[in-house]
This record gives structure tokens, sequence and C-alpha cells, in this order.
């Protein structure tokens, strides 16, 4: 009787072992090769942990949940504030801080500083007494600032706008006083109120005008003023200082009027 031969045992693992194997060395070899081209910074890494570890990170986190009232909360945190400040406060520093803001208020609310002008004033009239101008020019303070005022008979024929040559040398010295000023001036013309009919000036109203122009065109060329500086004003008879019943009143209403205007107005 014949013998079965036997077929050979295979020693060894498997075949898949081997392809297996093959397989789990590469992805190794992979993650090495990853881990070899990054750089771990191991402070870094050590606040990312540590911040994890603590719980403020989750409490400056904001909530989801809407709260009922969130208002309540921000209205709780100003009163904390005020009263922080309140105590912070010295006594009397209240009262100095209002005083201190009392005049920028009123430089807001359009009211000129009194003291301003009563020193633009006194600098005006100084000037008049020294160069012996009270003759012929007056000056008075208003609300909007120093007016100086120059009859018509020293400065202008009748119906007539062109300034007189006596009337040259003290315009000339009005014209030294504004460049000492660095404030706006306003040249305004008044007339009577007996009308005027002619070929140039049809009415008291371009004759005003025209005075005031006169006026300003004599103290630009006789000096280098900014001609932004200047603003021209005819008035006609409408706003007369005195009746206009006699000669003496139609004398006082016929005037130029230059006002230098306070500074707080012309902001």
């Amino acid at each position: 009787m014949k013998r079965r031969n036997k077929r050979p045992e295979n020693k060894g693992a498997p075949k898949w072992m081997v392809t297996y194997s093959d397989m789990v060395t590469l992805i190794l070899v992979f993650f090495v090769l990853l881990f070899s081209m990054s750089q771990i910074d191991a402070e870094k890494f050590k606040a990312i942990a540590e911040a994890f570890r603590s719980e403020t990170i989750f409490e400056a986190m904001p909530s989801i949940i809407e709260e009922q009232h969130p208002t309540e909360n921000v209205e709780v945190l100003k009163e904390e504030e005020n009263d922080d400040k309140s105590e912070d406060t010295i006594p009397g520093e209240d009262q100095e801080a209002e005083e201190q803001t009392e005049p920028e208020l009123n430089t807001v609310d359009g009211i000129p500083d009194q003291d301003e002008l009563d020193k633009l004033l006194a600098e005006v009239e100084s000037y008049l007494n020294e160069n012996d101008l009270n003759d012929v020019i007056s000056a008075t303070r208003t609300d909007q600032g120093v007016v100086l005022v120059l009859q018509e008979s020293v400065l202008f024929e009748t119906g007539e706008a062109v300034v007189l040559d006596p009337a040259k040398p003290f315009l000339n010295k009005v014209s030294t006083l504004l460049a000492n000023i660095p404030n706006e001036v306003r040249v305004e013309g008044h007339t009577d109120n007996r009308p005027i009919s002619s070929y140039r000036y049809p009415s008291n109203w371009e004759l005003s005008g025209a005075r005031a122009s006169s006026v300003i065109r004599f103290l630009l060329d006789s000096n280098d003023f900014n001609e932004s500086r200047f603003i021209a004003a005819g008035f006609g008879d409408t706003r007369p200082v005195a009746s206009n019943d006699s000669s003496e009143g139609w004398s006082a209403n016929r005037r130029v009027e230059i006002v230098i205007l306070d500074s707080t107005d012309e902001s």
C-alpha cells in the first residue's frame, strides 16, 4: 500500500502579514517624517494648556442664553463707576471746574466778553487822544464791538461819496489803528431821510453804500490790509440816531460808522 505524500507545511508568518507589516511601517515612517518637519514651541504649548485649565477663559466667553433684563447689569456698573468717581474727587474741584467753564459757555452762546470790549474801547480812546482825533471821531461801545463815528461834514460833500482831501490825514491815522488790531471791520454808511435822486445815486441806498465802499477803498490803499477783514454796508436812512425834523438831526444822521467787530462774534 502506497503512502500518501504529505504536503510540506509552510513555516513562518502568513503571507498577508507581510503586506500588513509593510503598510504599518510606511505609515510610521510618514508620521515620523511629519514630526521631524514640524517644530513645537514648548512655551506656547504650555501656555495654551494652562489657559484651558484655568476657569477664567470660560468666564470671559459671552453667554449664548440671553438674559431677561440685559440692561440691569449695565446700570449697576454705571452706578458703581459714578460712585467711585465721586469718592475720588476732592471737595472744591467741582466748583472750580464750573467757574472755568462759565466763560466758555458765554462764548458758545454768542455773548461778547465785556472785559475784552472794554479793553478794546480803552485802546481806541487812547489812540484818539494821542492823535487829536476826538473832534472828528467819537468812539462808543455796543454788543457788536467798538464803533467809530465819522460825520459826513468831515468826509464828503453833500450828496457825494468821494473822500475829501482834509479827511485823508485822520483816515490814515484810523488805518494805522486798524493795522494794530486783528478784528474784522464793518464800515456802515448812513444818511438822513431827505430823498436824493441823481444819475449816480438814485436813492439814499446807493449813496450810503457808495460812501462805505469809498472809506474801505481808501483804507485798503493806505495800508496792506487783508481785504477779507472788511465789510461794506449801506443802511440809507433806516437807522437814524437823531430826529429828522431839524438840521441838527439831519447832520447827526449823515455819518459813516467804522465798527471794529468783537472777536467772539467773528467765530
